[in-house]
């Protein structure tokens, strides 16, 4: 059937999608979220159908944008549509639903088809959640791994070893990639950072880093970094790094599962042709692994992954019961992380934690006692001295001081109602806080403790402050605090935490991070 090819000038997210007109929907015998083939010249795009009775003519085709660079069309030109077979990806799906182990090549045509736009919302969900519900194995996580490298882009530059850190995430505050990267660059070795951007949290390394300076680079300009400075901290989404994670992600995050954590981690790792791996395992209540046995038998996975696709892991599982140093939010993470480096702040779980993983990344390196070479290096000045350097070579200013950078205005602090000491911290409402004042979205929004577990508190004494830009937002997450439970204070550890006098909304939180 020949049609008029309309320009809608909407995207679809990657995806290749038209609308049709009802009726020559039912002529071409095709429905809502089925498949046409449509031909210009020697050009053809495979897109989902939706169809309209009023927005789209009859004997006209709307074409997304996606369509649209796929065929090479400016104008209203006529096309040739024909109705088009179900991929072989989405039969793979059903075999996955019906507990089938995948191969590499099955699993390879449903990443490929995903990156191409050739498979629906509903189509790549039924696959996240068969993976969900059934698991995948080794085998499968190694296919999806290599899978969605083969499908985006690569780092190659010509060093060795190329090293990397990466946290699970699930601990707010922390913003250990910005001492982490310095100091290892410091020391010599090459470190391309790339992370992502808050999904669930109050702000993801991304976020707090483009506090300091641009992180939406290309992958020409962060190779160009690197090669310069021997680190760069960017963010991921804008370099095409296995994007068939951040289609995933898109599906994971209503449906609060995430079955991917080991194929998305590991594969961005190999995009950037990493060599050495620490991978950072938070454990702990309100973390993702809440036990030091789950996170060794997670740490042992993910090792067995990195060994199969050539990255030699080591892992770091580290205290998560409480924010790493007293900042949450983009800005007030920034501000903490550079008066540390200055030496103008003592932090000292920050500074612990960071030394920790750089020693690590040192010694996996040959270099011996890597914590306090780690330590020295950041005692001496040195990794300040290269975080400028890669903040102006990633755009930034290199003279940036703490006292530069904005902290959100609106204010509230809560203070404590009784003497005694910090006995816990609930981490999830500590980030439901933040994310209610503004962050990550307003960067100098979010939360500063002034006291951490262990502290001795007495009464009225400031236990935590709220920063928002905005005073509507402020009173936001004032509103939020009678009905949270975010520090404990006593005089030992009590066993009562509270008590439930009314039949409670289960409230169980999902962190996603990559």
């Amino acid at each position: 059937m020949k049609l008029k090819a309309k320009i809608l000038g909407l995207e679809a997210g990657g995806k290749s999608v038209v609308v049709l007109n009802k009726e020559d929907a039912e002529d071409l015998s095709v429905s809502s979220l089925e498949r046409v083939r449509i031909v210009k010249d020697n050009k053809e795009s495979i897109a989902i159908v939706n169809t309209a009775t009023k927005l789209i003519e009859r004997g006209t085709i709307g074409l997304y944008e996606e369509v649209r660079t796929a065929l090479g069309l400016e104008g209203e030109e006529e096309v040739e549509v024909e109705i088009a077979p179900l991929p072989s990806s989405v039969y793979f799906i059903r075999n996955k639903l019906r507990q089938r182990k995948l191969t590499y090549r099955e699993i390879r045509e449903i990443v490929r088809d995903m990156v191409r736009g050739n498979l629906s919302e509903i189509e790549i969900a039924s696959f996240v959640t068969a993976l969900h519900i059934f698991g995948l194995d080794l085998d499968e996580a190694t296919s999806l791994s290599r899978a969605m490298v083969e499908t985006g882009n690569t780092l190659k530059i010509d060093r060795y070893p190329i090293v990397d850190k990466h946290s699970i995430g699930g601990v707010p505050g922390d913003k250990t990639t910005i001492l982490v990267v310095p100091i290892v660059a410091a020391a010599g070795l090459t470190i391309p950072k790339s992370s992502s951007r808050a999904i669930t949290s109050a702000a993801g390394s991304a976020d707090r880093i483009e506090v300091l300076m641009p992180v939406s680079l290309s992958l020409d300009e962060m190779k160009r970094v690197v090669e310069k400075t021997n680190g760069c901290m960017v963010w991921g989404g804008s370099l095409n790094l296995a994007p068939a994670d951040d289609m995933f992600v898109r599906i994971e995050h209503p449906l609060s599962i995430d079955p991917l954590l080991l194929p998305s981690i590991m594969s961005k790792k190999k995009a950037v042709n990493a060599n050495l791996l620490v991978l950072d395992i938070p454990t702990g209540r309100g973390t993702k692994v809440k036990t030091i046995g789950d996170a060794e038998l997670l740490a042992k996975d993910f090792m067995e992954l990195g060994h199969r696709l050539d990255i030699e892991v080591q892992c770091a599982i580290t205290y998560g019961e409480q924010p790493i140093g007293y900042a949450i939010g983009p800005s007030l993470e920034a501000h903490e992380a550079l008066s540390v480096l200055m030496g103008k702040t003592s932090v000292p779980d920050l500074v612990d934690k960071a030394t920790d993983i750089a020693g690590i990344l040192l010694e996996m390196s040959g270099k011996k006692n890597g914590k306090a070479l780690a330590l020295e290096i950041l005692k001496s000045g040195k990794a300040e001295e290269k975080l400028r350097e890669i903040i102006e070579a990633q755009g930034g200013n290199p003279k940036i001081k703490p006292e530069d950078i904005h902290i959100g205005e609106e204010t509230f602090t809560v203070r404590s109602g009784k003497s005694g000491y910090l006995l816990w911290i609930n981490n999830s409402s500590l980030v439901e806080i933040a994310r209610l004042a503004g962050a990550p979205k307003d960067k100098g929004a979010g939360v500063r403790l002034h006291k951490k577990i262990g502290d001795v508190v007495r009464e009225n004494d400031p236990l935590f402050t709220i920063y928002a830009e905005r005073d509507i937002k402020l009173e936001r997450a004032i509103d939020r605090l009678e009905e949270s439970y975010i520090l404990g204070v006593g005089e030992r550890m009590e066993m009562l935490i509270h008590e439930v006098k009314e039949f409670p909304v289960p409230k169980k939180t999902f962190m996603l991070e990559r």
